[in-house]
């Protein structure tokens, strides 16, 4: 437990220390934001601090470092140091210049963003890569959600259409389409901060649940410093892999964008993009420590947890969540199950259409432009649903933490225009390319390669990757961009 303390107050002493060297290096000023140059109404809105932070909580979590993470448990302790380190020198750096650079650019959404500086190619590359993500991410979201609700209709008996999964699905779909279409203040202003305290909640009943049952114990990372897969899967570079967003999630960059166009001073950055990321690494932290504790450990390996997550996530969540709270617990896993999900899907589809809107040089005021472009992202999005999602999802992983890869670089060629310090995210990015190439190079979906190529195949390329990065600043000129 001692263990799981020290991360925990390195990740809130990171928000305070590493967070400040973020925002001391980017140098936010009291320019006009984008929320208050533009203000349409729609897309571009005012929120209070405290909301801005909650909604960005939500859109970037969802089940994200809830299941995420319980995944990670199963190499052991050891995951807290990927979740504590990486959230404060990889994450909270990769949300808040993601956030920040969408801001200097007028709100514009992250493959513009790549695009201005990395130029036409990734721009045009990036547009693709994030609307397919995207939606794919949207529709994973509905069909997850839409499965669980039949699920609790199943176990209590009742049956007919509200126990049909397809009804479902057009439901939540209908509902991302109204969320997509609205103004970001309609809905997404007004109940996702309700939401995003529920899964702040949720994850400190489950810590307090462990703490005073003295049958669970969180282990120590220097007494299980092994890996305690079951299967044997590699630490490297799988967990890096699994645990994204609990720790660095290309996703989030999709999201950031939306609360850029609604803060009202640039110096609401740290708390809102840095401050959400801390606090999902928190959360995921706990439920890390919740996957360690609470289930049983057969010849060092973690048999227990390996065989709740079998039964799905869901049930993953429903079984810590009234191990630790009781019937409380129980009514918090529905809520965290079936809304987070939903929550995440439904902001996906948004960053898709104001994607396609930057691509295209769409205004987002008038009720008929965001028509044109939510319908046929929705009607994609009805399609995939009826495709196995177990598909749809595999290389999600993948392209997610290759995203923020090519994020970090972005963010690293921002700096040394602006004649900062670039190795803040030269750094990370470069970590990043190494997990992503490997990964790439050994999993079984990809290449399925051995270790002994994967390995030295992806840091060869990180290192590539970092010499193109040298050059290309060698040859070009800093200027004075804001």
């Amino acid at each position: 437990m001692i263990s799981f303390i020290i991360c925990l107050i390195l990740l809130i002493g990171g928000y305070f220390v590493y967070g400040k060297v973020a925002e001391n290096t980017f140098e936010p000023d009291d320019r006009e934001t984008p929320a208050v140059k533009i203000n349409d109404g729609v897309d571009y809105v005012v929120m209070p601090q405290w909301k801005l932070f909650l909604v960005q909580l939500l859109n970037i979590a969802g089940l994200g470092p809830i299941f995420g993470a319980m995944q990670g448990a199963l190499w052991g302790p050891v995951v807290f140091l990927w979740i504590t380190f990486g959230t404060i020198f990889a994450g909270g750096v990769h949300d808040y210049f993601s956030g920040m650079l969408s801001e200097r650019n007028d709100g514009a959404s992250i493959s513009e963003v790549c695009g201005i500086y990395l130029g036409k190619f990734m721009k045009n590359l990036m547009r693709v890569f994030s609307v397919v993500l995207l939606v794919m991410v949207g529709t994973v979201f509905a069909v997850g959600p839409a499965g669980l609700i039949v699920t609790l209709f199943a176990q209590g008996g009742i049956g007919g259409i509200l126990a049909n999964a397809e009804f479902w699905l057009w439901i939540v779909l209908a509902y991302y389409f109204i969320a997509t279409f609205l103004s970001i203040d309609k809905i997404i202003g007004k109940i996702y901060p309700i939401f995003g305290v529920c899964l702040i909640v949720m994850a400190v009943g489950v810590i307090f649940g462990i703490f005073v049952n003295s049958q669970y114990g969180i282990p120590e990372i220097w007494d299980n410093f092994t890996n305690m897969h079951p299967d044997g899967t590699p630490i490297w570079s799988f967990m890096f892999i699994t645990v994204a967003c609990g720790a660095i999630s290309g996703f989030h960059s999709t999201q950031s964008p939306l609360m850029a166009r609604c803060m009202k001073s640039e110096r609401q950055g740290r708390f809102v993009f840095y401050g959400a990321m801390t606090a999902e690494g928190v959360i995921a932290l706990i439920w890390a420590a919740a996957g360690c504790a609470l289930y049983e450990v057969t010849g060092g390996l973690n048999t227990g947890l390996a065989e709740v997550l079998a039964g799905g996530q869901s049930a993953a969540i429903y079984d810590v969540c009234s191990k630790t709270m009781g019937g409380i617990g129980i009514a918090l896993a529905m809520i965290g199950v079936i809304v987070c999900p939903i929550t995440s899907g439904d902001t996906a589809f948004r960053s898709a259409r104001l994607t396609l809107a930057d691509w295209f040089g769409m205004s987002q005021d008038k009720y008929k432009n965001r028509l044109i472009l939510c319908i046929p992202l929705l009607a994609a999005g009805a399609l995939i649903g009826h495709l196995d999602y177990t598909v749809v999802w595999r290389y999600f992983s993948w392209t997610n933490q290759t995203l923020a890869m090519i994020v970090l670089w972005t963010a690293s060629m921002y700096l040394f225009r602006t004649g900062k310090n670039y190795w803040l995210t030269a750094v990370p990015a470069t970590f990043m390319s190494a997990v992503s190439m490997t990964y790439l190079f050994c999993a079984p979906e990809c290449f399925g390669l051995s270790t002994t190529i994967a390995y030295p195949a992806g840091i060869i390329l990180a290192a590539f990757f970092l010499g193109i990065f040298i050059y290309a600043i060698r040859k070009k000129p800093k200027t004075t961009i804001g």
